[in-house]
């Protein structure tokens, strides 16, 4: 796997980093999509709500992990109960493991899972920020935590920090800056619309180390 902001700097956006944009209009977004990093014994990676998913399909690749939290989904998944909240069903789930992960990856809208196993420990908040209250200044970069062995660190580094030279700590952040909307020709209904519009402009990647930033820029269509 890779996070959605790799996808987006290898031109590879799919549907799930494509939902990363419904939420913004034009305009520019600071503070986006972050992350930090301080590898020592182990490593830590903590990460902004944006990565939740990305964080799960990363746990789930490192071994059959056992996952339990909130699943939200727009679509009803075969889970024994569940609650439709504002637009979204809320499942409430234990001891699901790295195959019904993969399963379901691509029809949950967010996987809001806690996983323990040896040398792997990930920690999510179950409540997702409200659209509207999430500027730079509010940004929780602590939504998503991964503890982590030494061993799994060439794989962290490759799907979210591949771009950084080998450190023991650094900071990540984005600012998409939304400069054109591709809209659904012949599309009627506003929420579709919405939904299927494509937002084009550039993302700057700005990578703090050792106080020192570098500032990467890619265009994109998501």
């Amino acid at each position: 796997m890779s996070c959605f902001i790799k996808k987006v700097f290898e031109n590879k956006v799919d549907e799930a980093g494509h939902r990363q944009f419904v939420r913004f209009g034009k305009g520019e977004y600071k503070g986006r999509a972050a992350l930090s990093l301080i590898k020592t014994a182990s490593v830590k990676l903590r990460g902004s709500f944006e990565y939740a998913n990305d964080f799960v399909e990363l746990v789930a690749e490192l071994g059959n992990v056992k996952f339990s939290g909130i699943v939200l989904s727009k679509e009803k998944l075969d889970f024994a109960s569940g609650k439709m909240k504002t637009g979204l069903w809320n499942y409430d789930v234990s001891g699901i493991d790295s195959d019904k992960i993969r399963e379901i990856k691509e029809r949950a809208y967010y996987l809001l899972l806690d996983a323990e196993a040896p040398g792997i420990s990930l920690k999510i908040k179950k409540k997702l920020p409200k659209p509207g209250k999430s500027g730079e200044a509010k940004i929780d970069d602590g939504f998503c935590i991964l503890e982590a062995d030494l061993k799994y660190w060439h794989k962290i580094k490759e799907d979210f920090l591949w771009d950084i030279p080998d450190c023991k700590k650094c900071k990540v952040k984005h600012e998409y800056i939304i400069n054109e909307l591709d809209m659904p020709k012949g599309e009627k209904d506003f929420e579709k619309i919405r939904l299927m519009t494509r937002r084009k402009g550039k993302i700057n990647r700005v990578i703090e180390i050792d106080k020192v930033e570098k500032v990467v820029e890619t265009d994109f269509c998501a």
